[in-house]
Formats: structure tokens, sequence, C-alpha cells
């Protein structure tokens, strides 16, 4: 792998990032001097502006870059760029590659993305132009001369490009000759990821990409030293792009998840600020935000409520996210989403200290894998492989424990020795690297929780003969997949058993839906045990077959200091699809058991909490976003239900003092006492963001 090029000084700079997306009439129609008032009004210190690719906003020299027909002798670009500059903002340039016009594509047919019947692919979107192949010389020929003539002209900070990455797999030539000699391979002509041709070509197309993207950014660093090339990707275990070799690779990244769509959980801002920091560490990293409706419908002049657009920004603010914005269309018909952003950002602006987090304090971590995604959930991972991490998210945010994310190709002791526990949610293709890295944690005093599959296959999605941690399990494969259990359940053999708090006097719960057969090589029963499938219909045939079993439903292990506990069903994802309560407390009980240490944050008192602790260079904060809404997993919000009152109580590093305590939302000094090692503070209301401030000395 190339060394890391060193990153430029400003990159740590901003804090409050802008985003104005312009469209092809905006040159005369819109105002710039509203937009520089309002940089100026909200404290934003970085700007994202378009300037070219598929369109120039700019007088660009470059023969096929089309210019917008409204331009005429203007440059958008730097008349706006020069004004945001002498406000002292960081000015990153956006291209978007993704699209020509017919000029370009009858002077270039081999810049188009052709389908597998061989047909040049015209745009989805708009059927006038076409899509273009991300691999081959549009991207690496003249997509390098615009970021070239940008970067010369203008001495932007960087370039970020959007939609740079390809949309489907193209068969064009180039793309049929380069991977041939790259692999011996013919492209493939099938999603099943155990084909070889398929796996060649995932990693192909991957090794490709970050060549693009270390091209631009050599290229840009040749005119200004100063200046990188930052790819719009990235993500979770469902990102088509390494996370790790790209947190190895950029200097800073922006998390491009707008908002919520569908049934998509409050909380997921968090989460995504939670997967790119898994790869990146502690470089900066910027959490955009669409005012706009994000369903694919695609209401791009939309403009969200505010209260949605407050908890999402706010979400990935508590989570280390810094607040970005995004505009599209440089004439807004819709300002009510002023208001809220110029709150938010101003507040951000007054505790700009406390948000310079230096470290995170949680001790829990949720392990994500992008090559379980890719290689054994494929098509499927979405449900194979996310679902499992959301229904472990879900648990911990409802039971108000802060954690972090950690990728698995991360496994490092420099990077998980901080941690306690590590959540391994159906983590099914693991390396046998990867399993001894997991070892040496339990073996060095951590803890695992893991469900399901976890280890059943190596790193490409191969089953094993037996799982990977089958050591720290204590239990085996028994060689059997159940993929469906119908009307089946855990029978709860022994009330006063840790795992069962909560549950006393109850005998049975409800089962998970798949299940993976085991043998169990540690001494004693399992304080829960599968009532297996039994008829669900004629009612009358409604009645256990076998009203007990030893059947395991968990395995419980003491390695050493160390723990382990497994779970062979797909108790987090049946947690994630019914929210059952009972799966609730099992899922936030083995936590408990696992981690086995005095918490280090504690909240009292009622309501829907995402919490997170950080520290900072001489203080530590405790963020409580209060996620207590009607349609709370659905947006956008009707009503923000306040919560409180709240007793905090949160232990302090063990190398300092607790000094001043304040509320930064609420502005004042709360109740709080120190007792040993611990804080205790009374919130008394939290409406939808709150953070306990701690002066350290």
């Amino acid at each position: 792998m190339p060394a890391p090029v060193p990153a430029p000084s400003w990159v740590d700079k901003p804090m409050r990032w802008s985003q104005l997306v312009f469209t092809e009439d905006d040159p005369g129609r819109y105002d710039p001097k509203m937009w520089v008032d309002f940089f100026r009004r909200i404290r934003s210190d970085a700007l994202n502006l378009s300037a070219g690719g598929y369109m120039a906003f700019y007088p660009t020299k470059i023969r096929y870059h089309y210019r917008s027909k409204f331009l005429g002798d203007r440059d958008l670009f730097g008349e706006l760029a020069g004004e945001a500059r002498r406000l002292g903002m960081v000015v990153v340039a956006r291209t978007d590659p993704h699209a020509i016009h017919d000029d370009a594509a009858e002077a270039h047919p081999d810049w188009v993305h052709v389908e597998a019947d061989g047909r040049p692919r015209r745009h989805w979107a708009n059927p006038r132009l076409w899509v273009t192949c991300a691999l081959g010389p549009y991207n690496f020929e003249f997509m390098t001369d615009v970021h070239r003539e940008i970067t010369s002209m203008y001495k932007v900070d960087g370039i970020f490009s959007n939609r740079w990455a390809g949309h489907g797999q193209c068969f064009c030539r180039h793309c049929q000759r380069n991977f041939r000699e790259a692999t011996g391979f013919d492209l493939p002509r099938t999603s099943d990821p155990q084909d070889p041709a398929r796996r060649a070509y995932i990693l192909w197309k991957e090794k490709r990409l970050f060549e693009c993207a270390r091209l631009w950014d050599a290229e840009m660093r040749k005119i200004n030293p100063e200046s990188c090339f930052i790819p719009n990707s990235g993500g979770g275990a469902l990102s088509e792009l390494d996370m790790a070799t790209l947190g190895d690779m950029v200097p800073i990244l922006f998390a491009d998840r707008q908002g919520r769509r569908g049934l998509t959980a409050p909380w997921a801002n968090g989460k995504n600020a939670k997967e790119y920091r898994a790869a990146l560490g502690r470089k900066p990293i910027a959490g955009i935000t669409s005012v706009g409706v994000e369903e694919p419908y695609r209401w791009k002049d939309s403009v969200q409520s505010s209260e949605e657009i407050r908890l999402w920004m706010i979400d990935g603010i508590a989570h280390d996210l810094r607040p970005w914005y995004i505009k599209f269309n440089a004439k807004p018909y819709d300002t009510r989403w002023f208001r809220p952003v110029e709150e938010v950002y101003r507040w951000a602006a007054d505790n700009e200290r406390y948000l310079r987090n230096e470290q995170p304090l949680a001790r829990i971590a949720i392990v994500y894998s992008q090559q379980t995604a890719r290689f054994y959930g494929a098509e499927q991972a979405g449900s194979k492989v996310e679902d499992h991490t959301r229904g472990f998210y879900q648990a911990l945010v409802e039971s108000r424990v802060p954690f972090e994310m950690v990728h698995d190709r991360k496994l490092e002791r420099a990077n998980v020795d901080r941690f306690r526990t590590l959540i391994l949610p159906n983590i099914a293709a693991l390396s046998d690297e990867q399993c001894r890295q997991l070892e040496s944690f339990v073996e060095r005093g951590g803890s695992i929780a893991a469900t399901h599959e976890t280890s059943l296959y190596d790193e490409w999605g191969r089953r094993r003969s037996d799982f990977g941690l089958a050591r720290l399990f204590g239990a085996s494969f028994a060689g059997k997949l159940e993929p469906r259990m119908q009307n089946s359940y855990l029978s709860l053999d022994d009330p006063k058993h840790p795992l069962l708090k909560g549950l006393e006097g109850v005998q049975r719960i409800i089962n998970g839906v798949a299940r993976v057969h085991t043998r169990s090589a540690v001494a004693g029963k399992s304080p829960i045990t599968v009532i297996p499938t039994y008829p669900d219909l004629p009612m009358e045939d409604v009645w256990p077959r076998e009203a007990k079993s030893n059947i395991p439903a968990v395995h419980m292990n003491l390695i050493g200091k160390g723990r382990a506990i497994f779970f062979p069903f797909d108790l987090d994802r049946t947690f994630w699809e019914v929210l059952s309560p009972d799966h609730l407390l099992l899922l936030r009980n083995a936590i408990e058991w696992a981690t086995n240490e005095e918490p280090v944050l504690t909240v009292e008192g009622p309501g829907v909490l995402d919490v997170s602790v950080w520290r900072q260079k001489a203080s530590m904060t405790v963020h409580l976003v209060n996620l207590t809404n009607p349609l709370m997993m659905k947006g956008p919000i009707r009503e923000v239900y306040p919560v409180g009152p709240l007793r905090v109580s949160f232990r302090v590093p063990h190398d300092t003092r607790a000094g001043d305590v304040r509320l930064l939302v609420r502005g004042v000094k709360p109740a709080a006492r120190v007792q040993a090692s611990r804080v205790v503070v009374d919130v008394p209301t939290v409406r939808i963001h709150e953070v306990v401030a701690v002066e350290l000395s």
C-alpha cells in the first residue's frame, strides 16, 4: 500500500460546513449577497461549492467540459469562492463526473458506461445524457485535467467528487481489457461472490477506484501542496470501498448520508459517525445533512421539518461529526430551514472547545465487517448482516450505553484495548488472523458477545467445518443451519441467572427466527434452552411437542479474566424486526455480564436517549440526545417530547479531578456532586439535546 501523504494544514480547522450545489440556471438569478450574509451569520467556517465535472460553473478551457448555458462571461464558482475566502472560510470545490452530453459521447464513445448487452447507457433520470464509466479514460484522463484546471485557477483547499465511483458494473472495452489483463478473467455475469470472477471483480474495481483517487490527489498536490482530493465514499458494512484502506489514505472525509428515508432510526447519523471514525480514527469527519426531504422520489427543492433537521445534525454532533448542511439550488423557494441551521451552528460555534473531542470514553464497541457483507451477505447483506448490527445498536441506545464501532480490519491491540467488550453481530466472515486477534483480546482480559453464524466462514465467505472462534464460544458447529424457526420459543431454565434479570417468574419467551445447531464444550446447563418449532395451525394443534429440551440457546464461557457469550441464533436481527422487550432484556443483560465492570455512564429517568461520553483537552462531556417523539422510527418528526428530570452519573478519567459543571444547551450550572471518581448531575429537562460539560484538572 502506498505511504500516506501528509495532511494539508487546514483539514482540522473547519467545524461548521456549508454546501451549495448550483443548478444550471443559477448564474444571474441567485443572490450571492444573501448567501455571504448567511455564511457570516451562522459562523460557518468552510464552504463546499459546485465547480465542474458534469457541468462547469467557471470559464473552463477544457474541450467537452460542458459549461452552464446561463454562465455567459461570469465565473460563478470563482465569485462566491472569493467571498467565502474573504470571510476566512476554507473552500473545497465540488465536482461530479457521472454524466456527459451528446457531443462528448460522440467524440469519445469509450467514456460511456456500457451495459451487459453491449448498449451504451443513457442516464436513468435525464435521458438526454449518458452515464460515464468510472474506471476508464473519462475519470483517469478527462477528469484529471478538470481537477488540474480547478486547482490551478483557484488554488482550492480541496476537491470533493460526488458520484465518481460508477453506477453498476460497466462492460466497456476498457473495463473488459483491463480486468482481463489484471485477473485473467472475463467480466463476471453473476452477482454470486463465490464465483471466482465476481470475487476478483469486487477487489479489482475497488483497487481501480483507489488508483483514481490517488491520481487526482497527487496531481492536485503538484499544483497546490496544501490541497487534497476527498472522495465521496465510505460508511458501514455496506460501503463499496474498503473503509480501512480509505481511512488510512485520506486526511478528511465527509459522511454523505443526508437524512432519514423510510423507516430509518433517529440514531442513524450517530451510527454514521461511529462507522467513519472506526476507519479514520481522530481524523476530522463532517456529517452531511440535507435540508430537504430524503426519499426515493428525489424532491430536491423540498424543505424538511425544522425538528428533523435539528435532530439529524445534533445526533451527528453528539458522536463527533462536524455539521454540514447541503442546499441544492442557490435560489431557495422555502427558507424555513434557515432558522434551525443557524441555531445549531451558532450554538456549536459558542461551544466549540467542548466539541473538539480527543477521545471517546466508551468501553463497549460493535464490530462491523465489510467482508462479511460482500462475501457472505452479498445481495442479502441488508438482512443477513446490517439488520443484526441495527438490532444490537437499538438495544444499546435503549439501554443508554455509550459505545463505539470497530472495523474488523482494525482489530489490532492499539485499536481495541481501550474497550472492555467487543460485540460481533453475526460477523460471519472472519479470517484466521482476525479470529486470532479476537482470541488475543479476550486472553488480555477483554470480552466478546456474538450471535448466530459469527466466524463460521472465512474472509471469502467459505464455510468452515467449525466456528473460527469455537474455543472462545465454548461451543462447536453441529453441522446444521435452521433458516426459519416458525413458532419456536426460549425456555428460561435458571430464573436466578444474571442473564435473565428482569424476567423473573417468566417460563418462556419468543425465540429468534434462524439458528445454528451447536454442541457445548463447557460443563453445565445453559440458562436458556430452545423449544423447537411446532405447528401454528390449525389452532387445535398449537401445542409444543417438546416442552423441554437440552438444546442450548446461549453459550457462556470464562477465559481467564475475559468472558465470551454466544447466542447461536439471530437474537439481534429478530429484535430489530419485532422490537420485543424480552429480547431487549437479553441483549442488555448479555452486555452487562460480558463487560462486568462499573459502567462509565448511567442515566436515570424517562425517555429514549442516545448518549455519548467524550474527553477534550481540559474537559469531558456527556451528550444526551432525546429521541422521544411520535413516529420515532419514521421521519419527519411531528413533535418533540421533552424528557426529564434525569439523573446522570459518570466516571471521570482516572488521571483527572472534576471541576465546574455546566449544561451547555440550557447555559446554566446544574445541581451536581462528586462521589469518589463519579460525578452525579441532575438535569431538569432535555428537549432535543443537552450536554453536561465538566472541567478537568
